[in-house]
This record gives C-alpha cells, structure tokens and sequence, in this order.
C-alpha cells in the first residue's frame, strides 16, 4: 500500500557512488564591483573630506605664514580644537567614512610622494660624512625611547610615535609609521605636539649653541640636520646660522629620512610577529571553543617578504629610485613636494578630528617627559659623535 508523505520529513540527499564526486556546499556569489558601488562608495566619503580638506587649507596657510610651525602641526592642532569644541565626527556619524579615509589612505599616499624629495646620488655625495652622527643619534634616540619608556609605563604606541619623530624627522616618519603601528588618533596627536614643542625649542637655542662652542658652517649644519626634527625647523635653525650650514643642513635631513625604511620594516616585521603570537592566543581562550567542530586551527605564518613591506614604502623607494636615474624637473618636484605636505596636512587634520581630548589629559605628562629626555639625548649625541670624528670648528 502506498505510503503518504509527511510534510515535515526532509527529503534525503541523493546518494553518492564511489566514483561520483562529494556535493560541494555552494558559496555565496560576491557581488561584482560596479561603477554604480564604486561611485556609491566615493558619495559615502564625500561629506568627510568636506570637512578635512578646508580645514587643512586653512593649516596650510597657516604653514607658510609660520614656517616653524609647519602644515602638518597646525592641522592636527586646529583638527583637535574642532573636534574639541564642535565634536563633528560624533554629531554627524556620516562624517566618519571621509575622516577615516584621510586619516588612513590618504597619509599612505603622501608617504609615496615623500620620495620626490628624495635623491640617492646626492645623499651618497654629501650625506656620507655625517652618516656615523645620523647612525649614533637614532641607535641612542632609540634606545632611550625603549628604555624611558618602559621605565615611565608609557603605553608602547606612544612610545614608538615619539621615539621614531624624535630619530628621524619629526610629522614624516610619524605618518610613515602611523599606518604600520596603528595607533589610535589621540596618540599621534600626542606625540606630534611633543615633537612640535621641542622643534621650537631647537630653533631658539641651536644657534645659541653654536656660537657659544664657536662651531663652523659645515660643523653646525650637520647638527642641525641630525639634531631638529621637520624640515621647516631644520631650516629654520640653520638659516638663523648662515647660508652654507642651511645648504648642509638640508642635505644631511633629507639623508636623515632615507632611515624612514629600515625602520618602517623593522616595525612591521614587530608587528606580524606580535599578530602571529595573539592569534593562536585568541582561538584557544575557552576550553570548548572548537569542540563543537573538528576544524584544525592553522598554524601561525611566519612573516614573509611582501607582508612585511608596505605598498606605500614600495612606492616612495620606486619614487626615490626614479627621482635618482631621471631627476624630476624642478617644477615637476615642488608640485610633488607641495603635494606630499598637503596629503600629511590632510591626513593629521583628520587624525585631529578624531582625536579624544580628555584621553589627552587622561594620559597626563609622562609622554612630554620622554620627549624631552629624548631630545636632550639627540643633541648630546650628535654634538659628542662630531666632536669625536670631524671636529666642531
């Protein structure tokens, strides 16, 4: 007698021979990149960068009304006093997308654009003699940083911010490592106003300095190409002094931020291995955590070649590289150059904007401490390496 068919019974998957292939679960197609999506995604950012872009205009201005100051600076400071008094991002979510986006892509494009400044050829011939006092003062300003840092209980984002503006010149290599280490906003704000204040600092006393040891043009102009952070300040410092230091000082500066790259790969080299270590930590917290299943957890990749180096790092050596075989036109190189300050001054301005005020206060002055230490350790060494190899006067 023919049986009926309960409603409620599942019907049996079709049986597999041994020769026929096991059914495969089928994958959620992706929906294919469109113009539409794309133009989707640029409207999605549009009102941010509404807001970052004016804002750093106006940086700008200020920039090149105060030299010393710098573009940058006076974005992360005027992107702070509006996220302080206004508070646009949290008011109007929408905003976020584009402050993000500057803050994020944005800085990594003008990290590339660094390398039009950049001429391997003319370091090798004029910055080889000041090479030992680059090398002294970063291995020193370095390890300072570490050791300070850990003494002081300063969280190690901040710490590695401060150390590596301190080291190497200033706004650029904290946007340069800013992508890498990721911190959060507050922190590069932080760190960028220490660096901003003892830059001034550099600038008033430097040339103080220098006439009171009876330094030579040459002698001073690698001090303050190792020893003052921004290159606005650099020149700034060694302009007061004469016109052949400010000539050295430029040179050993832009010298000074072709340590940008090991520094950046030794960074993210740190920073996969730390990633390797707290992802197996993380898949193994609860007892029953893969109990239910018997899905292996992959083992831990060891940090290769390409995840080490950045895109953008490619990009300013292969920008460098091209600036060294065919340099740019002198047009051409300010237009990069002009371009490069703008995309920092953006991306700081946004870093601004995000910036938690009261998480500034909250993290007090242990920070600025370490700044000093390590400015103070910056000058002594590079006056003491000079002193010891080529002579001061």
């Amino acid at each position: 007698m023919p049986h009926s068919e309960h409603p409620s019974t599942p019907v049996a998957a079709p049986a597999t021979t041994a020769g026929d292939p096991a059914p495969q679960p089928t994958r959620p197609s992706q929906p294919a990149q469109t113009p539409q999506t794309s133009r989707a995604r640029w409207t999605r950012l549009l009102p941010g960068l509404a807001l970052v872009v004016p804002i750093a205009v106006v940086a700008m201005l200020i920039g090149r009304a105060f030299p010393v100051v710098g573009g940058p600076v006076s974005g992360v400071l005027l992107g702070g006093v509006t996220a302080s008094l206004l508070r646009p991002v949290r008011r109007a979510p929408r905003l976020a997308a584009g402050v993000k986006f500057a803050g994020g892509r944005v800085l990594q494009a003008a990290v590339v654009l660094l390398g039009a400044q950049v001429s391997i050829p003319q370091v090798l011939r004029s910055g080889w003699h000041s090479l030992p006092v680059m090398l002294g003062t970063l291995t020193v300003c370095l390890s300072v940083a570490w050791g300070v840092g850990r003494l002081l209980r300063i969280d190690r984002d901040l710490t590695t911010l401060v150390g590596v503006g301190t080291a190497i010149c200033g706004a650029s290599a904290i946007a340069a490592v800013t992508p890498v280490v990721k911190p959060a906003a507050g922190k590069v704000a932080y760190a960028l106003s220490t660096i901003f204040l003892f830059n001034i600092l550099a600038v008033l006393l430097f040339p103080w300095v220098g006439h009171a040891l009876g330094m030579s043009q040459e002698a001073f102009g690698v001090f303050a190409g190792t020893a003052v952070n921004d290159t606005s300040s650099v020149v700034a410092a060694a302009a007061t002094y004469g016109r052949e230091a400010t000539d050295v000082a430029v040179v050993v500066k832009l010298t000074r931020t072709l340590m940008i790259i090991p520094i950046v790969l030794g960074l993210a080299y740190l920073q996969a291995r730390r990633s390797a270590r707290i992802s197996p930590a993380a898949n193994t917290a609860g007892p029953a955590d893969n109990t239910a299943d018997n899905t292996a957890v992959p083992a831990p990749r060891r940090p290769g070649l390409f995840t080490l180096v950045p895109w953008f790092l490619i990009g300013f050596l292969v920008l460098a590289t091209v600036n060294s075989i065919l340099p740019l036109p002198p047009t051409a190189a300010d237009v990069l150059i002009t371009a490069s300050v703008f995309l920092i001054t953006m991306a700081l301005t946004a870093i601004g904007l995000s910036t938690d005020v009261a998480g500034l206060r909250r993290t007090g002055p242990a920070p600025l401490l370490l700044g000093f230490v390590l400015w103070l350790s910056v000058t002594a060494t590079s006056l003491l390496i000079q002193a010891a190899t080529t002579g001061l006067t």
